[in-house]
């Protein structure tokens, strides 16, 4: 997919769209239809039999900035609905629920025709100084270029020691770096978000032997159901990043997994958790 990071890029270019009537849209009108702002964005164009929630991931983060340009996306908790479909654009629906000096809270959910493919709960904040301290384990030295990967996903530079189609059994852990083309700070959370779906039911996966990612829809069938992110500090994309991630836990036909975004010098400025379902398909005997 050589033109897949132009595709993103104007994936992430929403448009503003006029407001529909609170009663053609809701069978119940919100409290106050004039507080939703509405975007809309066109879909990857992916081999993909859904639409990919990183997409929806990033573009819900887009949406919530562009409602409230004066602070910045301090954490989203997403819950996946319905699959999107890829061949209706996606809205995004903002609300408002409080905006004050220092911080405020949205709501936003993303809709094809009456169907809600996800929703979210965003709070944003606006830059303020305080005290610095962080406790985390060392981040190792970037990778040299020989432990380059690729990530069908992924448009851009990507290095990682670790193999996630590997069928051998190891640690529920996992770890890269990445780094994009040049990009406005201002997407720097919205591709953060958008690479952070992409591999967490893989670091999950490693413990059991003779399965990995590539099972999905043979082995296993999965898919996200709620993903959050927490963002620490600005940072660029443009610059080296490590994603480091584990899974805690794997049961019940879901699994569970958690992750650190950090640059180069050790600065932690992301965290993220995924919840999916992990359904493996009974044996045939």
């Amino acid at each position: 997919m050589p033109d897949l990071w132009s595709d993103l890029l104007a994936c992430l270019e929403l448009r503003r769209c006029p407001s529909v009537g609170a009663t053609e849209r809701h069978a119940v009108p919100p409290a106050d239809a004039d507080a939703v702002q509405e975007f809309e964005g066109p879909n990857l164009p992916l081999d993909y039999h859904r639409l990919f929630g990183g997409q929806i991931l990033g573009q819900l983060v887009r949406a919530a900035g562009l409602s409230c340009p004066d602070k910045a996306v301090k954490s989203v908790h997403a819950i996946f609905g319905k699959e999107g479909r890829y061949e209706e654009p996606v809205r995004y629906e903002v609300t408002c629920h409080h905006e004050g000096r220092s911080f405020a809270t949205l709501s936003v959910i993303a809709r094809q025709s009456t169907v809600v493919v996800a929703s979210a709960s965003v709070s944003m904040h606006g830059a303020e100084d305080g005290p610095l301290h962080q406790t985390i384990a060392d981040v190792p030295p970037l990778l040299p270029p020989d432990h380059e990967v690729q990530f069908d996903l992924l448009p851009w530079e990507t290095r990682s020691v670790t193999d996630l189609d590997d069928t051998t059994a190891g640690e529920p852990e996992y770890e890269f770096w990445m780094r994009t083309p040049e990009v406005s700070r201002e997407l720097a959370s919205v591709l953060t978000a958008y690479a952070t779906d992409l591999n967490l039911i893989g670091t999950a996966l490693r413990p059991v032997e003779g399965v990995s990612q590539q099972g999905n829809g043979t082995d296993f069938v999965s898919a996200v159901t709620s993903h959050t992110l927490w963002f620490h500090r600005p940072f660029r994309t443009t610059d080296w990043l490590l994603l480091r991630q584990h899974s805690p836990v794997l049961a019940h036909g879901r699994c569970f997994g958690r992750g650190d975004v950090f640059t180069k010098d050790g600065t932690l400025v992301a965290s993220y958790a995924q919840e999916a379902l992990l359904r493996f398909k009974q044996d045939a005997a």
